[in-house]
């Protein structure tokens, strides 16, 4: 019965408004990640193998604010192409109704890496190395917008008995994966904890971006067997989401990048 299982708390995803300024739980959150990202990146910079290449807090805001920039823009290009590319064609001018929501981890990737590459090449140091410093930054701001989508009580499982199961009103009234829960766990605080340690002392370059691509790959993979497909794609070739064919080339580039990064051998 519905009374078995938790039940959405149902969370007003607006924290308080401010005249025609609405701040918003999952706008907070994107802050919180800018601010984690801002904190541990400074923090970097004072490790000794990192300023041995160059890394001061001053080049490191730089390349912070673009960053950010890069998830910005590229998860929403990425979310309208990968997602609503068909409502994209019809009307082109969806790309800018940030209004209606919609972001694409995938395409902030992307947005990200095109940062990267340019500031590798306006700085003249490497592209991977740059990705190595940059990729435990990243975990905790995901982690946090999964925390936002729950808030929001979006981006919902399937439905499942599971004990802990939870109904999500906006879904109706079967019980389900909380798998934004699963998604902060495992792309956020767990993938976070692995590159943090692993990071702590020099590395292959690349062999840290590498780790992050298989981690993500791999949390993202394995949570969307929880998470409801996207209604309008519903399930793809092989059963896959669209999520996880998205995520299949992150696994094997990251694996790829790992053997490349120890066949080489220099460090960062």
């Amino acid at each position: 019965m519905q009374s078995d299982y938790l039940v959405h708390p149902n969370i007003d995803p607006i924290i308080v408004s401010i005249g025609p300024f609405d701040l918003r739980w999952y706008g907070l959150m994107y802050l919180v990640g800018f601010l984690f990202a801002w904190w541990w990146g400074n923090r970097q910079c004072r490790m000794p193998h990192h300023a041995a290449q160059g890394w001061t807090e001053k080049r490191f805001s730089d390349l912070l604010f673009w960053a950010f920039m890069g998830v910005i823009l590229g998860g929403r290009v990425g979310y309208v192409l990968f997602y609503q590319f068909e409502r994209f064609i019809d009307n082109p001018l969806y790309l800018f109704d940030i209004t209606s929501g919609g972001m694409s981890f995938h395409g902030g990737l992307l947005g990200v890496l095109t940062v990267l590459w340019i500031f590798s090449v306006k700085s003249k140091q490497s592209f991977l190395a740059i990705g190595d410093f940059v990729a435990p930054l990243v975990p905790v701001g995901l982690g946090a917008g999964r925390i936002g989508n729950f808030i929001n009580g979006e981006l919902w499982g399937r439905v499942t008995d599971v004990p802990w199961a939870m109904i999500f009103p906006a879904a109706g009234p079967e019980p389900r994966h909380p798998s934004q829960l699963y998604q902060a766990g495992l792309e956020g605080l767990a993938l976070f904890i692995i590159l943090a340690f692993y990071s702590r002392k020099p590395r292959p370059t690349g062999a840290i971006g590498g780790l992050f691509l298989i981690g993500y790959g791999l949390a993202r993979f394995v949570v969307e067997y929880a998470r409801q497909p996207d209604q309008h794609l519903g399930l793809l070739l092989f059963g896959w989401s669209m999520g996880q064919w998205l995520s299949a080339p992150m696994i094997v580039g990251g694996v790829l990048l790992m053997v490349f990064a120890y066949k080489r051998g220099s460090k960062v």
